[in-house]
C-alpha cells in the first residue's frame, strides 16, 4: 500500500465537521443509567495456569442492561497493594482468547483487565460472550458494523460500549486496583472502544487509542473499500433508502464525538499507509481529543501500526505518568 489519503501536513489540522446529534450526551446518560440499574455482580476466579510470575482471574461481570461480560484480571504474583490499571478492548473479530496471550501489562507491574467482547472471537481469536440480541434488529451484513443500525437503541455498539465502562467499573471492584491510575486502551475496534469509555467515564486516567477503528465513518466508508468499513458500504448499496438513517445511528458511536469529551491524557498511534482505518479518520478523532495528547506516527505502515514498537512507546508513558 502507499499514501493514499491527505498528506501528513493536512492530517494535522484536518477537523472536518462533526456530525453530532442534539441528543447525544441524554442518550448516552440514559444507557448507562438504565445498565446501572443491574448489580454490576463482579466476580474474580483465580485460577493455575501454571505462570509463576503472575496471578490469573477468570473473570465475569454485568455489562449491559445486566447480561454477563467474561474477561480476564492478571496481576503480579503475590499482588497486596493496590496497583495501576490497564484496561484492554480487543480488535474486531478477536475473543479474550486464554489469559497466556495477555503477559505485557502485569509484567511491567501494572494489574491488566481484559474484556471478552460480546459475539465476537471467532475470526482469529477465541471468546466467550455471547451477544443478546436486544429487541428486533435488522437483517445485517456479515461482521458486526451493521447489527441494529437502523436505530441506535438496538445498534450493536451500543451494548459494547456500556459494556467497556462496566468493565472499568469491574476492574476497579477487584480490590486491587488504585482508582487514581486507570488506563484503557486497545487496537482498532479496541481503540474505538478506548475513545468511547475514555469520553464517557470519570474513572479513567489515560487512553491508549492503537491505530482506533469506528471514528469519522462516512469519511471512512467514501475513502477505503476494505472490511469492516466495508460492510456499511455494502448495507446501504443493498438498503438504499435508508443509507442516511444508517449514518445518524452512527453519529452516537462516532470516536470523534466522543474524543470532545475525553479528559483523560492521551496517546495515539496511526499508520499513514492504514487501508482499514484510513489516517484521516484517525487524526479527526485526535485533532477534536479534549484531553492532553500525543500521537505515534508510523509513516509506513498499514493497520499494524507499531505493533511491539508501539507497545515499549506505550509501556514508555505510562511509566511516566504512573511510574
Amino acid at each position: 500500500m502507499s499514501f493514499f489519503d491527505l498528506s501528513h501536513e493536512e492530517l494535522k489540522v484536518y477537523r472536518p465537521e462533526r456530525n453530532e446529534p442534539a441528543d447525544f450526551d441524554a442518550f448516552w446518560a440514559a444507557t448507562l443509567a438504565d445498565s446501572r440499574k443491574f448489580a454490576l455482580d463482579a466476580h474474580f476466579e483465580k485460577v493455575d495456569v501454571g505462570l509463576a510470575l503472575q496471578d490469573v482471574f477468570d473473570v465475569s461481570f454485568a455489562g449491559f442492561e445486566g447480561q454477563q461480560v467474561k474477561g480476564w484480571l492478571l496481576v503480579p504474583k503475590g499482588t497486596k497493594e493496590p496497583l495501576p490499571c490497564v484496561v484492554n478492548y480487543i480488535g474486531y473479530g478477536g475473543g479474550r482468547s486464554l489469559s497466556l496471550d495477555w503477559l505485557l501489562w502485569s509484567s511491567v507491574g501494572y494489574a491488566h483487565f481484559v474484556m471478552d467482547t460480546r459475539g465476537q472471537g471467532s475470526s482469529w481469536s477465541s471468546g466467550d460472550t455471547p451477544d443478546v440480541e436486544m429487541g428486533s434488529v435488522n437483517g445485517q451484513y456479515p461482521g458486526f458494523m451493521t447489527r441494529g443500525v437502523l436505530d441506535p437503541k438496538t445498534y450493536y455498539y451500543r451494548r459494547v460500549f456500556v459494556d467497556g465502562v462496566r468493565a472499568v467499573e469491574a476492574a476497579l471492584a477487584s480490590g486491587k486496583v488504585d482508582a487514581g491510575r486507570v488506563a484503557v486502551t486497545g487496537a482498532s475496534q479496541g481503540g474505538g472502544i478506548t475513545l468511547a469509555v475514555a469520553g464517557l467515564s470519570d474513572a479513567v486516567q489515560v487512553a491508549m487509542p492503537d491505530v482506533p477503528f469506528l471514528c469519522h465513518y462516512r469519511r471512512a466508508v467514501e475513502v477505503t473499500d476494505t472490511f469492516p468499513y466495508q460492510e456499511i458500504r455494502v448495507f446501504c448499496k443493498t438498503q438504499r433508502l435508508a443509507a442516511e438513517r444508517v449514518f445518524e445511528t452512527l453519529a452516537y458511536f462516532d470516536g470523534v464525538n466522543f474524543a470532545t469529551r475525553a479528559k483523560a491524557k492521551g496517546l495515539f498511534s496511526v499508520g499513514l499507509m492504514d487501508e482499514i482505518c484510513p489516517p484521516s479518520t484517525v487524526y479527526a478523532a485526535y485533532n477534536y481529543y479534549a484531553g492532553e495528547k500525543d500521537i505515534q506516527v508510523w509513516e509506513f505502515n498499514n493497520h499494524e501500526g507499531g505493533e511491539v514498537f508501539q507497545k515499549q512507546r506505550q509501556v514508555d508513558f505510562l511509566k511516566g505518568i504512573f511510574g
